[in-house]
């Protein structure tokens, strides 16, 4: 004998119900079957809405019942086409009486709890009939028995307690005479031991299946559902999400009693008691394993088993100092609860006794603040403890297996991994057998924490990266297609899993939480939505995805502005933008602050030498405890591209826009060419080798003419090179007479720094620097003499856009 329960979305259609059938068929080959099932999918709620309008003389109660009619007679004609009339007879009786029922309740204004369960036991009545006369219609061997002939309660309607000794023994007896090969019970109905109507309450088809596999001893109850099993958290947040074969009963029931709604935990409790394993089985994909539960040792590859999750919880919180010492006020607030029939999910409190808080289902929030309030009337009055505290918009997370307790550091790595996420915690928990690890966080924070938390545990070692990038023009452009080409590399080798979920430019945005196609990221941008800075970031911030990181490909004062606010929220951030880490100090400390504060990587490699390893080196180097006193460098590949390849062959004008054409100055020349650039990257880094310094504070030699200095456009810049092309030949003139090079040099030297066009003589370091590369040489305590040389490419989208993606997987190996 085996004993199968399927559930409201098993038996939902007829295509579903078909599933069942052929279930059935297929079990019944090997054995009998006991099969409990549901009422129809939503019936149940159709039920009770059509009883609660007719209770408030709402004439929309036929409306419901019509539909209830409607639902049930598609069925029956779908699955038995020209066979359905005995059915169909038979579902006019019971829809007869349940509409003279609503009737009854819309004339005397009232729905009893005993009313109420006559009203929805015609669902399962309906839907096991139903089931069973279209299996006889097929020649299968089977019958339907009415539950409420086997299964005996007392009389407390709504949730009505088994009598086993008379159930079991009709259980019993039943099976043993009954003759067909498969029998179709309905699940949550029973009579009283006076004969009326009850109803088992919540999850009461499944304690239905229960009942029947404790009362026959069978092997395995089977339940099946719409999943495969029970997941590692729920499949709809995370879609990593996998199914566990093997769990505990305890296991089971932590999983269950924070949110998993596969199982109700007091409904299996009779195959429990008797160790009756239970398997979870999808109807909708009957080969796939799914999850046995039982009490055989699981074994498994790590202590977690699970993470589970329910919304809508209010926090309460009762404090003051004169609870401390004081016995009685534990007792007066859970008594106040168990008054008002208010479940207390989680609780936790304070070891100095000065507070206690409860998680309890919002929609109690209000009664409890009432109930609790009057309750401690005297001592709120008289100042020994506040008004009881409600919070709400808040979520219990809670981590489960039974092996937590061997394992050290399981809470640290989830509250750590919590917090690099910017997931506040107002609450936790953690029973003493170490099972269970709970906590109460905003509900908003939900789909993060469990990803972020499942990442951790389940899967293998992968981090994913969420990456939304401004500035998709020349540098953003490479970048993107860099990342297209290496995320197979990255997922393979580093274990990174990177995905674009925003791109912008300065028209167009675009967003997909899923993940941006690349190979089509042009034209979903071009069909994309207006571009605001301020419309980003809240489109950042609304999805708030675990490891989120902003990338910021401009030159835009009003991007670098937005720094502090996605920090606020924890989100890394890579620029190649040098306005945030040159604007003024207080800023710059500022973001530096928040960086750390918030747990939020503020990277900006590519603001000095594009791709070159300039900032990292010199980090490492403070960190190691080493102090500059020295940087001589030439920073900006696009002077050193100008001033490598201007002579008295060339005109400077001709020079500058080449360079242009090349990507390697900016659409405003004046920005590279007035060395304002230069001077921006030798002030960041001075800061980060310690140094309190703003960009007035550096001196600025400029090589251009004065009109070039005043030219109000780029237009009229660019007539300043064609008419002062003199100014620009007796500054090559005077280095070659002197066998010198021109070198934009940055200098920074006991505090001061200074940028300016210099001859470099020949044997200098700078003097053969070719191209558009750059060279920076660091003067530090241990490298006295000779310095530390970086020298490579410090200039062109390519690279540039190679060190943005180096500081992106930075981020992913943290």
């Amino acid at each position: 004998m085996k004993v199968l329960k399927f559930g409201g979305t098993s038996v939902g259609s007829s295509k579903n119900i078909n599933n069942v059938i052929n279930i059935l068929e297929n079990y019944g080959k090997s054995g009998n079957i006991a099969c409990v099932v549901s009422a129809v999918g939503g019936i149940t709620d159709k039920l009770l809405l059509a009883g609660k309008q007719a209770q408030k003389k709402d004439d929309a109660f036929i409306d419901t019942f019509n539909l209830i009619k409607d639902i049930h007679f598609n069925i029956i004609k779908e699955l038995n086409p020209g066979k359905y009339e005995a059915i169909i007879n038979y579902t006019i009786e019971k829809l007869n009486a349940l509409k003279s029922l609503l009737d009854g309740i819309y004339l005397i204004n009232e729905l009893s709890p005993k009313t109420s369960d006559k009203l929805v036991s015609f669902g399962e009545i309906l839907s096991s009939f139903i089931i069973a006369e279209t299996m006889k219609n097929r020649g299968l061997s089977a019958n339907r028995k009415n539950s409420q002939e086997l299964i005996t309660t007392n009389s407390n309607f709504t949730k009505a307690e088994v009598d086993y000794k008379i159930t079991n023994k009709n259980i019993q007896e039943y099976f043993k005479s009954a003759s067909e090969k498969i029998i179709i019970l309905p699940g949550f109905i029973s009579k009283s031991k006076s004969g009326e109507q009850t109803t088992l309450g919540r999850g009461g088809s499944d304690f239905t299946a229960a009942i029947v596999a404790a009362a026959l001893n069978v092997e395995q109850l089977e339940i099946w559902t719409d999943v495969s099993g029970m997941f590692t958290t729920n499949p709809k947040m995370v879609k990593q999400a996998y199914p566990i074969e093997k769990i505990s009963y305890q296991e089971a029931m932590e999983l269950s009693h924070f949110g998993a709604k596969v199982l109700y935990p007091p409904t299996v409790q009779p195959v429990l008691s008797l160790g009756i394993p239970i398997h979870i089985k999808n109807t909708l994909e009957p080969e796939a394993v799914g999850t046995i539960i039982s009490n055989d040792p699981v074994n498994t590859n790590g202590p977690v088993k699970g993470i589970s999750n329910i919304n809508n919880i209010a926090l309460l919180t009762l404090q003051g100092s004169g609870m401390v010492g004081i016995p009685g006020f534990s007792k007066r607030l859970f008594e106040t609860l168990s008054q008002e029939k208010i479940n207390v999910i989680l609780i936790t409190q304070a070891s100095s006794e000065h507070s206690i808080c409860l998680g309890i289902e919002a929609k109690d929030a209000e009664l409890a603040k009432s109930s609790i309030d009057a309750v401690f009337e005297n001592e709120i009055a008289l100042g020994k403890i506040d008004p009881i505290i409600v919070e709400t918009g808040l979520s219990i997370i809670a981590l489960v297996g039974d092996n937590m307790k061997n394992h050290q550091g399981i809470s640290g790595k989830m509250f750590s991994s919590l917090g690099k996420n910017n997931i506040n915690i107002r609450a936790i928990a953690q029973g003493a057998s170490e099972k269970n690890i709970s906590a109460v966080i905003l509900e908003s924070d939900v789909k993060k924490a469990l990803n972020t938390l499942h990442e951790q545990f389940f899967e293998s070692k992968t981090k994913q990266l969420n990456v939304f990038i401004t500035g998709v023009g020349n540098v953003g452009e490479r970048l993107v297609e860099q990342i297209k080409q290496q995320r197979k590399y990255l997922k393979e080798n580093l274990k990174i899993n990177l995905r674009v979920i925003g791109l912008s430019n300065s028209r167009k945005m675009v967003f997909n939480e899923d993940g941006i196609d690349l190979k089509t990221w042009k034209e979903q941008l071009e069909n994309g939505e207006k571009a605001t800075l301020q419309g980003f970031f809240d489109r950042t911030k609304s999805l708030n995805l675990r490891n989120s990181i902003f990338v910021d490909v401009t030159a835009n004062k009003d991007v670098a502005d937005l720094y502090a606010q996605y920090l606020k929220e924890s989100i890394g951030i890579v620029a190649c933008n040098k306005i945030a880490c040159s604007s003024d100090f207080d800023n710059y400390k500022l973001l530096k602050r928040l960086s750390l504060e918030y747990n939020a990587p503020l990277l900006f490699e590519t603001n000095v030498g594009a791709g070159l390893p300039i900032i990292d080196t010199l980090n490492n180097l403070i960190a190691s405890g080493d102090k500059v006193t020295s940087i001589q460098a030439v920073l900006s590949g696009s002077l050193n591209f100008v001033f490598n390849n201007f002579n008295n062959q060339t005109k400077f004008y001709d020079v500058v826009k080449q360079a242009g054409v090349e990507g390697y100055t900016e659409p405003d020349p004046r920005i590279d060419l007035s060395g304002v650039d230069v001077a921006r990257k030798i002030l960041i880094l001075a800061r980060e080798s310690g140094t309190q310094m703003d960009l007035e504070d550096i001196e600025n030699t400029s090589f251009l003419s004065e009109a070039g200095l005043k030219s109000d456009t780029v237009d009229d810049f660019y007539k300043t090179l064609i008419a002062d092309e003199a100014h620009y030949q007796s500054l090559y003139t005077s280095a070659k007479t002197k066998n010198c090079q021109l070198k934009y040099v940055a200098q920074f030297n006991n505090g001061k720094a200074s940028v300016g066009l210099q001859e470099i003589p020949e044997g200098h370091p700078f003097y053969n620097l070719q191209g558009s590369d750059n060279i920076v040489m660091f003067y530090t305590h241990r490298y006295v003499n000779q310095p530390m040389i970086i020298k490579g490419a410090g200039a062109g989208a390519d690279v540039t856009a190679s060190g943005l993606f180096a500081d992106i997987i930075r981020l992913g190996n943290d």
